[in-house]
C-alpha cells in the first residue's frame, strides 16, 4: 500500500506551521520575561538611596545567584539590557509580537 503524495505534503505543512508557531511563542514569552525582569530591577533600583552603586550591586548579585543555574541569560550584561529594555518600553502594550528579542536588542542598542 502506498501513501498519497498529497497526504504526506499536507501533514508536512501542518508540522512546519506548528513548529514555526512554537518558535514564535517561545520568543514572545522570552521577550515578556526579559521585560518583567527589567521592570523588577528598575523598580528596585528606584528604592535604593545611592542609585548608581546600588544598581551595580543589585545586578551583580542577581547574576551571581542565577547564572550558575540558568546560564548566560542572567549575565550582568544581559540583566543590564533587561533593565534598559524596560526603560525604553515601559508599557507592555507597546511591545510587538512580531519582534523577537534580537529586534529589541538592536533597538535598545540604537537608543544608547
Amino acid at each position: 500500500m502506498e501513501l498519497k503524495k498529497g497526504l504526506i505534503e499536507q501533514i508536512q505543512a501542518i508540522v512546519v506551521t506548528a513548529q514555526a508557531k512554537a518558535v514564535r511563542a517561545v520568543d514572545t514569552e522570552r521577550v515578556l520575561m526579559y521585560w518583567q525582569i527589567g521592570k523588577i530591577i528598575f523598580e528596585e533600583e528606584q528604592e535604593g538611596k545611592e542609585r548608581a552603586d546600588y544598581g551595580k550591586y543589585l545586578i551583580k548579585s542577581i547574576s551571581d545567584e542565577f547564572q550558575p543555574q540558568l546560564g548566560t541569560g542572567f549575565s550582568v550584561r544581559q540583566l543590564e539590557m533587561n533593565r534598559q529594555f524596560y526603560r525604553a518600553f515601559p508599557n507592555t502594550h507597546a511591545l510587538r509580537s512580531q519582534f523577537s528579542w534580537t529586534h529589541y536588542r538592536t533597538l535598545i542598542g540604537d537608543l544608547k
